[in-house]
């Protein structure tokens, strides 16, 4: 084919004309598949921020993030830490994993080579990958999280009050871990800087990323207890030093998507935020707060599980939305491989599904016919829709002592609930809907039959990664602890 000369004049005319001093080079395009970023808090109740009614803690930069974004008003984690993370990491139920309650320092079990994480998935689609802060599915180096999928971590491999005498010593304390280096032994006061440098660490990875897409999961240690706000925010709130490490963590929250507006990648990414699991009643003012929901950390009554949520991603997530549509941690990592142009592995059956159209508005059905809930290996309760059918008696939360006043409703048998007309789970109305009764229980039965309901465990259960004679991650007096408290 002859050249086409006079478009070629065209073309150079049109070159030629741009004005003096304008950058001719070609500005950085943005990747076609979306960043995220999952800010994953430890112990954060449903009534601890502003957009779920929060009056004692301040939230702006959660606040603004909900009216950007869309609240996910049935959003569901599991009753303690190791198994959320789990939830995460894999998109099962911990009992499929068998990481179903709380994993200490030194254990000899951990996250199972053989599972895909999130963050392996991701990787194998171009991802860049990093986890900064609480990871807690192991500390032997063949569970820490550059053995599962993440490029760089940094952070807490367990909770931070998992502290223990270093030995020789009788100064208590836990490790920051780089990689799988332990780079400082922080005491109780030293954690006043974590979110300050988690919040650092973050952004520079942005920073160094923003040319590519990436993957960043921001574990938080706050707001577990022992409460250790920065410097910079301690005494500042209206609800004691609870109060300022919850506002020193929407700082943080504000820190990421103020570097994502910067950087001119907010158009481009995904940014979840929700928790672990439900607060810390036991813990008195450290302990959070569940708002309108029943019970709390350590319990399948909403308390314990519903976490507040939210999406942003500006021009895709709905501004201003919220939704009651269940979903939960289980189906993060079929929604972010999905989204990086990937394929969730069909060789290990899953238990969660893709949200995306729920995210982007362009459906408000369950992506899933119901959700599970487990505290350990047992089977506790099912939900679908606005029904939630209790199967068995549930304590009230871990470390409060249970009442008969308080569990009036809490008696052997059958017990259901319509969380639409009553979120606080206070009127059992099996008696009015038996029909209901009659279809929930079928699907835990048929769970239960494929997983696990107590001591029976299905053919889905998976073992969990095991390693012989640990040691954990620095010299210790014990590794086992005096008193168990994830």
């Amino acid at each position: 084919m002859k050249p086409n000369k006079p478009l070629q004049l065209l073309l150079l005319a049109a070159f030629l004309a741009i004005p003096a001093g304008v950058v001719r080079a070609a500005a950085p395009v943005p990747p076609a598949r979306p960043n995220i970023v999952l800010i994953f808090m430890d112990d954060l109740g449903y009534g601890d921020i502003g957009p779920f009614g929060s009056k004692l803690n301040r939230t702006p930069a959660l606040d603004r993030m909900a009216s950007e974004g869309t609240k996910l008003t049935s959003f569901y984690a599991s009753p303690v830490c190791s198994v959320s993370r789990a939830q995460v990491m894999t998109g099962c139920y911990g009992p499929r994993v068998s990481l179903p309650g709380v994993l200490y320092p030194g254990q000899a079990i951990g996250i199972s080579a053989e599972e895909h994480t999130v963050a392996e998935l991701m990787r194998a689609q171009g991802y860049a990958t990093m986890c900064i802060g609480k990871w807690h599915l192991g500390d032997s180096p063949e569970f820490l999280p550059t053995r599962h999928g993440f490029d760089h971590y940094f952070g807490i491999p367990y909770s931070n009050d998992m502290m223990k005498p270093r030995a020789g010593t009788t100064n208590r304390v836990v490790p920051l871990v780089r990689d799988e280096k332990v780079v400082e032994l922080l005491d109780g006061a030293a954690q006043e800087n974590l979110v300050r440098d988690y919040t650092a660490e973050a952004v520079n990875f942005i920073h160094a990323n923003r040319q590519k897409p990436f993957f960043l999961y921001l574990p938080h240690t706050a707001v577990h207890t022992p409460v250790h706000p920065g410097k910079e925010f301690r005494g500042k709130s209206a609800n004691g030093q609870f109060g300022d490490w919850v506002e020193e963590t929407d700082w943080s929250v504000g820190r990421v998507l103020d570097t994502l507006r910067e950087l001119k990648l907010a158009a481009n990414t995904l940014v979840i935020f929700t928790s672990d699991n439900g607060p810390w009643l036991s813990q008195g003012k450290d302990g959070g707060t569940a708002g309108p929901l029943r019970g709390g950390k350590g319990s399948t009554w909403e308390g314990g599980v519903r976490v507040p949520t939210i999406a942003w991603w500006p021009g895709k997530v709905p501004a201003g939305r919220a939704t009651d549509t269940v979903a939960g941690t289980i189906d993060l990592l079929p929604t972010f491989v999905t989204l990086a142009g990937g394929v969730v592995p069909a060789d290990k059956p899953i238990d969660g599904a893709d949200i995306s159209k729920l995210l982007f508005g362009q459906t408000e059905e369950a992506a899933r016919e119901a959700h599970y809930f487990y505290n350990n290996y047992d089977l506790q309760a099912v939900r679908s829709g606005p029904w939630k059918l209790a199967l068995v008696p549930q304590k009230f939360a871990m470390g409060v002592k249970d009442d008969a006043i308080r569990f009036a409703e809490n008696r052997p048998g059958l017990r259901l609930y319509n969380l639409a007309a009553d979120i606080g789970e206070s009127k059992n109305v099996a008696a009015e809907n038996p029909e209901v009764v009659a279809r929930l229980k079928a699907l835990a039965d048929k769970m239960a039959a494929t997983l696990c309901d107590g001591s029976a465990k299905g053919p889905g259960v998976r073992p969990p990664g095991r390693v012989e004679n640990p040691k954990g991650l620095y010299p210790m007096t014990s590794t086992k602890p005096k008193v168990k408290s994830p």
